[in-house]
């Protein structure tokens, strides 16, 4: 695995790297060895956050973990995606592209299903075209953390959503 060590808030130490790299390295046993993997500390007052990504082929795997000692972080992400690339196996793999990412050992054993991903309600509604920040209005009017709605500047589908820290995202597609 390669990677990828950056620090926001916080210079990254040679302890700070040789403990990302002995504990995520432990995922070298499921990807190749070209895989990268994009790790990024910080720290905000006496939050200490780690991100990893480990972009593939159609799919990202991604965690973010804080705790008040980085140390613990690393440990916690680790513990985290190991446990994503265990229940996700099947559904990774079948998206045949995703495969060649992984060794043949992980993409050829069975690991005990945790759970199956259920949808147990689906609803339906008209998506009226509106702007972003009308589509924030609706929102918290429903009491909801995200709003599909269609962009009446764009006229495509998008997403807004409430981010932490009483702000709000927007998610729409590339063309």
């Amino acid at each position: 695995m390669k990677f990828i060590i950056v620090g926001k808030n916080i210079d990254v130490t040679e302890g700070l790297r040789s403990a990302v790299e002995d504990k995520i390295g432990k995922l070298e046993k499921y990807f190749t060895e070209d895989t990268e993997v994009h790790v990024t500390l910080s720290v905000e007052k006496d939050r200490q956050k780690i991100e990893v990504t480990i972009p593939m082929k159609g799919n990202i795997i991604r965690s973010e973990q804080v705790s008040s000692d980085m140390y613990v972080s690393i440990d916690l992400v680790e513990e985290i995606i190991e446990r994503q690339l265990k229940k996700y196996k099947r559904k990774l793999i079948d998206k045949k592209q995703a495969a060649s990412f992984f060794k043949q050992e992980f993409v050829e054993k069975d690991f005990m299903e945790d759970e199956d991903v259920q949808i147990i309600r689906t609803k339906k509604f008209d998506i009226k075209p509106m702007y972003p920040e009308d589509a924030c209005v609706q929102m918290e009017l429903l009491g909801h953390s995200f709003f599909v709605f269609c962009n009446a500047e764009t006229d495509q589908v998008n997403v807004v959503y409430k981010r932490k820290g009483n702000t709000y995202g927007l998610i729409e597609p590339e063309n």
